[in-house]
């Protein structure tokens, strides 16, 4: 004999009475108002059924019922349904309010649980700018690049050799550059100097300027 395999759950049990009640239960679109006792008509017809339960038909019609599509279908006027789908009378306004009720009670419930787990969740913010003393947000400073000091052109005046004498202090250029000495002695166009590193040299005359 073969073992009948039984519901677990309430969305098993819905489930199957959408297979066993079509006309009545439905997963999709906008359910139908149930017949007032569906319940004990549900009771009797699968009181012989082995898959499911008293306890677990009342909890899987209890879910059934309390579902936003289903909610959404009890409005003022709509026809209730028996199990095969045959109207069984006119949606009462004080019903209609209620389920309106804990239509509306339902969605503010989940958007509350949604506020909650977004305001638990840690903030993804941008990395904060440096602010100044004045709460100004500032630039990020720029890497300082190494600046070439230039040395400021020395004025070059030519000399008359004439008037140079042993002592004197002369600026001798050499390549681009000037630099300081002091006469050691004048040798006819030329003379030796005697510079700041202390090495003595000779240079004509075009080469020394005052």
């Amino acid at each position: 004999m073969t073992d009948v395999q039984k519901l677990t759950n309430n969305k098993e049990v819905i489930a199957y009475l959408v297979e066993k009640f079509p006309l009545c239960f439905s997963l999709e679109g906008e359910a139908k108002p149930l017949k007032i006792g569906i319940f004990q008509d549900l009771a009797e017809a699968l009181q012989n059924d082995e898959r499911v339960s008293k306890t677990q038909l009342r909890q899987a019609l209890r879910a059934y019922t309390s579902n936003w599509r289903y909610l959404h279908g009890c409005k003022t006027g709509a026809e209730r349904v028996d199990l095969q789908g045959n109207a069984c009378g006119i949606l009462e306004q004080e019903h209609a309010e209620h389920a309106a009720q804990q239509l509306a009670e339902a969605k503010a419930k989940v958007a509350a649980m949604r506020a909650a787990e977004k305001a638990a969740q840690p903030d993804k913010k941008r990395p904060a700018r440096r602010v100044g003393t004045k709460g100004q947000k500032t630039k990020e400073t720029p890497v300082n690049k190494t600046k070439v000091v230039r040395k400021p052109k020395v004025t070059l005046n030519a000399i008359d050799l004439a008037t140079l004498q042993k002592g004197d202090r002369v600026k001798v250029k050499v390549s681009e550059n000037a630099k300081q000495a002091i006469v050691l002695e004048v040798i006819k166009d030329s003379a030796r100097v005697q510079l700041e590193n202390g090495l003595v040299i000779s240079v004509a005359v075009e080469h020394l300027f005052a």
